[in-house]
């Protein structure tokens, strides 16, 4: 079993009044891809580095499978990690840089080549073995750390934002390949990002973390359609969702002219008079009237899609996206009024930033 187990793990680092992280409850199961995102500094890479052993745990424990690692060295934990620099050997060829943990154990030469050969097949490194990595692109490096993490057969593959140093094309190939290939081999991954599209395409589960804390641990379909609060709804999702505060009366809430009713359990669950609204781009329809007036500031044509940014009347400093299929005939200047799908709304607590039940 490659299961993975925090319990009430924390750790604050010296001279810091708050924990990087905090009392984390996190279950990963067996085989699964998760990944953990969120803003920089938020600790996702601490998260990772406390399972790896690279930092110690103040409170709580980690177990990886049914063994508490929390005090292991990292060379006991079993577990094999993808660093955001490739950290390749530069005087070792390709062949000899998959291998070098293998030979370092003292695994029989035999068993090291079969293994290397196994490795460059899967990551489809066989034609460049021989090479050293000055002679490797981005991605093919990348792919030789890959290969070093695999050769070793661990119970857990940890990823540190390994794509961070490639460019936006190549990024996209290979997410693609690690979540192909970690599905082929079934191995427990644990991977960092602060890319939430990369989550979102990669992931089995996304672990949302914001200052040390997990807002919301759930599959890329659940994160989008249910956001457990404001913060996770505003940072799942490009563009953002669209968030408008209002006051709420005994008609319910409104979105401009537009109602939005309550139901007696969403007014039960409000701690104060202030209502948010929550509607995601492609929820969001541009009309003449009936809706939250305001203003297209910017049109993007991205071929497939527009993407019309507007500012609402009265608010100068915010920006509302709507999303139209193909390319739109708006044009900045014009005002228009912003009609949400009352289907697909997203109501929340203002005060508490909590999602109100459906």
């Amino acid at each position: 079993m490659s299961t993975v187990t925090f319990s009430s793990a924390s750790r604050i680092y010296p001279g810091t009044p708050q924990p990087a992280v905090d009392r984390l409850d996190l279950d990963i199961a067996d085989g699964e891809f998760l990944v953990l995102v969120g803003p920089s500094g938020c600790g996702k890479s601490t998260t990772l580095r406390m399972l790896a052993g690279l930092e110690p745990i103040d409170s709580g424990t980690v177990h990886i499978g049914d063994v508490d690692v929390t005090m292991l060295p990292p060379r006991q934990r079993d577990i094999a990690m993808v660093f955001q620099s490739y950290a390749l050997y530069p005087h070792m060829t390709v062949a000899e840089n998959i291998g070098f943990h293998l030979k370092i154990k003292k695994i029989p030469k035999p068993d090291i080549q079969r293994r290397v050969a196994e490795a460059a097949k899967l990551l489809d490194l066989e034609d460049y073995l021989d090479r050293k990595p000055a002679k490797l692109s981005g991605g093919q490096r990348q792919r030789v750390a890959m290969g070093r993490a695999i050769v070793r057969e661990p119970q857990v593959f940890l990823m540190d934002e390994p794509l961070s140093n490639l460019d936006a094309k190549l990024r996209v190939q290979t997410r693609t390949q690690i979540a192909a290939l970690q599905r082929r081999l079934g191995v427990t991954t644990v991977y960092v990002t602060h890319d939430q599209v990369e989550a979102m395409t990669m992931g089995d589960r996304v672990a949302v973390l914001k200052d040390g804390l997990l807002q919301q641990c759930a599959s890329p379909r659940d994160l989008f359609s249910r956001p457990t609060n404001t913060f996770v709804a505003g940072f799942i999702g490009s563009p953002a969702m669209n968030v408008l505060e209002c006051t709420v009366t005994e008609a319910g809430g409104s979105f401009g002219t537009f109602p939005v009713a309550l139901s007696p359990a969403q007014r039960a669950a409000l701690t104060s008079d202030r209502l948010t609204i929550g509607v995601r781009p492609e929820n969001l329809a541009v009309r003449n009237g009936g809706g939250l007036d305001a203003t297209i500031t910017t049109v993007e044509e991205l071929g497939s899609d527009s993407f019309l940014y507007c500012t609402p009347a009265g608010l100068p400093d915010t920006l509302f996206v709507a999303r139209s299929e193909g390319l739109s005939s708006a044009r900045a200047g014009t005002a228009v009024s912003l009609v949400p799908d009352v289907a697909a709304l997203h109501l929340f607590d203002t005060a508490s930033g909590q999602r109100l039940p459906d």
